[in-house]
């Protein structure tokens, strides 16, 4: 019963919004651009091919961080 009432608050404050529509579009935008475009470009997959090569590039990368310091 309560979690009904709760939803139907956040619902009804969802219909009533208007500034607040086009503020969460801008949120939902940003958030998109942050991690889909971004990682796209920023964040090359080292990650990729069978198991025997994923542990060997973390164990590779573990090592090397930790010898630099």
């Amino acid at each position: 019963m309560f979690i009904g009432r709760v939803v139907r608050f956040y619902l009804e404050g969802f219909r009533s919004m208007t500034l607040g529509r086009t503020l969460w579009a801008i949120i939902l935008l940003k958030l998109f651009i942050m991690f889909a475009v971004l990682k796209a470009f920023f964040f090359p997959a080292y990650l990729q091919g069978d198991e025997a090569t994923k542990e060997t590039t973390v164990a590779t990368e573990l090592t090397d961080r930790a010898a630099e310091q």
